[in-house]
């Protein structure tokens, strides 16, 4: 790791009075899977949106490879190679699996004007290796809508992964999934990490996959950071215990 590649500075957000993220500073280091957890409404999905350009700061600075992307808009920030994979599965349903990622890698290129070109023979070369990256070449004629819960997840992040990105944004990657579905999630998160080098930043409300996979792990509460360490450090927190651990434990 040769330090930050995205970094939130003691941002903070405010909807009216409520403030849903407080001064909260997170660092995620090249090549590194970040998890976030913490109780519900403890802010997590709120510094994702914020990560990811889809709500701007009230205060503080959030910096990509050093530089302020503060107030940058998704579709921007896509380009520079941040991506997003949400908890609800933006795809559309009735598209095929390949078409879903042909035009995702068209408008990253700029191709979608190109309608002199019948886009079924563009990109296929592309759209295999992303398919084989998230294990789905075997269902690349397959509906979206058809798809279950796993394989929307895995189509999702080859929709993300085709803008190319350094840092991927992931909101709940396994929420709904059987327990079949979600190893083959998880062994993807792994590989994507592992082999392509991409930095992982999650939320997740299973603690056993985030303690399993997470090499750092950042927790909030009521809009705060009340730990930020390694899976071992985290679990042996007695604050962490108090207020997140315990009551998921018994959940």
């Amino acid at each position: 790791m040769s330090g930050p590649v995205l970094e939130l500075d003691r941002v903070s957000k405010s909807f009216g009075a409520f403030r849903a993220v407080s001064k909260v500073s997170v660092a995620l280091e090249k090549g590194e899977i970040l998890g976030l957890i913490g109780p519900n409404g403890a802010g997590k999905s709120t510094l994702l949106n914020l990560a990811s350009g889809a709500l701007h700061p009230t205060s503080g600075d959030i910096r990509y490879h050093g530089r302020s992307i503060a107030g940058a808009h998704p579709h921007a920030l896509v380009h520079r190679g941040i991506a997003r994979s949400f908890q609800i599965t933006a795809i559309f349903p009735r598209l095929t699996v390949v078409e879903n990622v042909r035009i995702a890698l068209m408008a990253r290129r700029g191709l979608c004007r190109d309608f002199l070109r019948p886009a079924g023979k563009m990109l296929k070369t592309e759209i295999a290796t992303l398919l084989e990256r998230v294990r789905m070449s075997d269902r690349a004629e397959r509906y979206a809508g058809e798809l279950a819960a796993g394989d929307r997840k895995r189509l999702e992040f080859a929709i993300a992964l085709a803008g190319d990105p350094s840092v991927v944004l992931l909101d709940e990657p396994t929420a709904g999934m059987s327990g079949a579905e979600r190893a083959v999630v998880v062994e993807v998160i792994m590989d994507l990490n592992a082999r392509e080098g991409v930095s992982l930043l999650f939320t997740e409300h299973d603690i056993d996959m985030v303690f399993a996979i997470a090499q750092r792990i950042v927790v909030l509460h009521q809009g705060e950071k009340i730990a930020d360490g390694a899976p071992t450090e985290v679990r042996a927190s007695p604050r962490v215990q108090e207020v997140y651990l315990g009551e998921a434990a018994n959940a």
